[in-house]
């Protein structure tokens, strides 16, 4: 939702009813990841994808059943047969769709939720996609100090404050499932969870023309990028205007007193670009000491790694530690530029998140997707 919630959220302030469709399951090659939502709006405006075009035709035109009638439908979308699904995605997915009529009346906390979007505020919402028609689209608004609204149960609105918020630390959307009414152990009723936390942060350590297109690049896949360095006549805005900060201080100061502070965590990716020892042997001291961060990667020659690698031991980094280490950093690409190479670390740090092997898709076989 969170790429229509600015649109939705207009539509629901002038008090006028929209159909939000919204990916709450994938199998095999789907194109789209839960989350992934489409508008049909009151005037019939279509905004947002669910599946980079193969069943917009048709979601469109269940959307604005629902939009007009208000029940909402959780509708499978696969590969067409005559004992399968009405429609077919090409990229031979299955996805879940779930349909529902958004209004005040629907949604009344939308606007609550839409404030904090826009202010990169954490919060979540669940809504029961399967189960009994009567608690189809209730909905519990989790954020981290408070929650809003009810499933239809106290006892299920009791387990998901405490399962959701689980998934809200971890920036992840899931469908859970539970009893009829919030049994853990139980089934017949699905929740969707869409949590919608600040953006992943990725700190790129070292001011040079490389840091200037890492963070560019780490702005476009939708990181928060801090560009650090210790030498201020480097580190300076206007150098990287793809940063969304800049900082002087010294790297291992720096993410020690923000790891401190609770700003590092399993979602953060750390770039380190100096491929000096004064600079990279203390801040990767500290950085594979961390108990949770996504991706450490440290920029540099092999002689370079070589010698990292035996001052880390040194300071008594073990080899465990050091496994987390990506160095030299990024997929061989061949790359020379810095942009190239900031396409390299990208690369690498997208098939570290998903599993990726970084080989070329016509040298597989199978599905694209396999998670």
């Amino acid at each position: 939702m969170r790429d229509v919630v600015e649109k939705l959220a207009r539509w629901w302030s002038d008090d006028r009813p929209a159909a939000l469709a919204t990916v709450v399951g994938t199998y095999r090659s789907a194109p789209r990841q839960p989350g992934a939502s489409m508008l049909v709006g009151p005037d019939g405006e279509a905004v947002g994808s669910v599946s980079g075009g193969c069943v917009e035709g048709a979601v469109y035109e269940l959307g604005q059943q629902v939009r007009d009638d208000g029940r909402p439908v959780l509708q499978r979308y696969g590969v067409s047969d005559d004992d399968a699904f009405a429609v077919g995605l090409t990229c031979g997915g299955i996805i879940d769709l779930f349909v529902e009529k958004v209004d005040r009346e629907t949604f009344p906390q939308l606007g609550d939720v839409a404030e904090a979007i826009a202010k990169e505020q954490p919060v979540a919402v669940a809504t029961v996609v399967s189960g009994p028609p009567e608690r189809l689209g209730g909905r519990l608004v989790v954020w981290p100090d408070r929650v809003d609204g009810t499933t239809g149960s106290a006892r299920l609105d009791d387990a998901l404050r405490d399962d959701v918020r689980g998934l809200l630390d971890a920036g992840r959307n899931a469908t859970l499932h539970y009893g009829v009414d919030g049994q853990r152990r139980g089934e017949g009723l699905d929740v969707f969870v869409e949590s919608f936390a600040p953006p992943p942060r990725m700190i790129v350590f070292g001011a040079i023309d490389f840091a200037a297109a890492v963070a560019k690049i780490g702005s476009f896949l939708g990181f928060r990028v801090t560009v650090c360095d210790a030498r201020p006549i480097f580190a300076t805005a206007s150098r990287f205007p793809g940063a969304h900060e800049v900082v002087v201080e010294w790297p291992h100061r720096y993410l020690a007193a923000e790891a401190e502070a609770g700003r590092i965590d399993g979602r953060t990716a750390l770039c380190v670009l100096t491929h000096d020892p004064k600079f990279d042997v203390p801040l990767l001291e500290v950085a594979l000491r961390l108990p949770a961060v996504a991706y450490i990667g440290a920029m540099g020659s092999r002689r370079t790694h070589d010698d990292r690698r035996a001052r880390l031991l040194e300071r008594g980094i073990t080899a465990a530690e050091l496994a987390r280490m990506s160095s030299p950093i990024g997929l061989d690409l061949g790359a020379r530029t810095p942009e190239e190479t900031a396409v390299s670390i990208a690369a690498e740090l997208i098939a570290t998140h998903w599993g990726g092997a970084g080989v070329r898709l016509a040298d597989r076989e199978g599905p694209i997707h396999t998670g």
